[in-house]
């Protein structure tokens, strides 16, 4: 396995759950049916505390750590390592599928779904009933447009309450369920809305969305000390590896604007 167990602690829980996972993760088909169950029973329960820990990590304002999460459920969904090709996902696709799209410059299902047919027919080298089967999930496969804007973004001031709507539309009607064949559970897609600053780590705002066919959302934070940002948004997915989009986002915070009636009140007290 990729990772050593730490201290080679074998006979702890945390460890069987550590070779359990990295077993998935690597598609290995476990020696017995009892460590199969267990893996059964331990996946569910990763996906959910996974989201528990995206809670806590975000309410404590870390960015990279709650991507990495995120990355996580991904990965505990469709029993791959985050470094593997996201064809991967995709029913009947070997090694040996994955190096020739490589070879033709294909690195994920959307330039997979933008070949020509024949092309296409051509790298995949599948008989017509596993072709029909990859198109099915394709299909499913999510392909969201994302549009965003920031409510009044040349008068923010520090202390100001920032605020960003987002618009998300799918291609596709509706959300189907995940395909994950490797799962033991049937599974619902899932997505995240992030607003960090990459340069501090720092995640500003954060909200979970389930997508149907079109969605509206609007993450708020409040404007920091006056200065030039470089913000990122991320769209994330608790499901499928590759369809993460992120975007810049840049803002300016001008200098906070003084209270009136503050300095009404101090020129009256000096008048005293």
């Amino acid at each position: 396995l990729p990772l050593s167990v730490a201290g080679g602690r074998f006979h702890e829980p945390a460890a069987k759950v550590h070779v359990l996972l990295q077993c998935h993760f690597s598609r290995r088909k476990l020696p017995t049916a009892d460590l199969a169950r267990d893996q059964a029973e331990v996946l569910p329960k990763a996906a959910r505390l996974l989201q528990a820990m995206v809670d806590v990590i975000s309410s404590n304002g870390w960015l990279k750590p709650a991507l990495a999460c995120m990355e996580l459920s991904q990965m505990v969904t469709q029993a791959l390592w985050d470094r593997d090709s996201p064809l991967l996902q995709l029913p009947h696709v070997t090694e040996a599928v994955v190096k020739r799209c490589a070879e033709a410059e294909v690195d994920g299902i959307f330039e997979l779904m933008d070949l020509e047919d024949d092309r296409r027919v051509e790298i995949l080298a599948l008989p017509p009933a596993k072709l029909a089967d990859v198109a099915r999930v394709c299909n499913r496969y999510p392909n969201v447009d994302v549009a965003f804007e920031v409510e009044d973004a040349e008068e923010v001031a520090a202390g100001d309450a920032v605020v960003v709507h987002v618009s998300l539309t799918r291609d596709a009607e509706g959300a189907p369920e995940v395909h994950a064949p490797y799962f033991p559970k049937p599974k619902d897609e899932g997505w995240w809305l992030v607003v960090g600053d990459p340069k501090t780590d720092g995640l500003v705002s954060i909200k979970r969305v389930s997508l149907q066919q079109k969605a509206k959302v609007k993450l708020d934070f409040v404007a920091p000390d006056a200065g030039e940002y470089n913000y990122m948004l991320y769209l994330m997915c608790d499901s499928y590896l590759g369809c993460d989009q992120e975007y810049e986002m840049p803002l300016t915070v001008g200098e906070a604007e003084e209270d009136d009636e503050d300095d009404e009140g101090e020129e009256g007290e000096g008048d005293d």
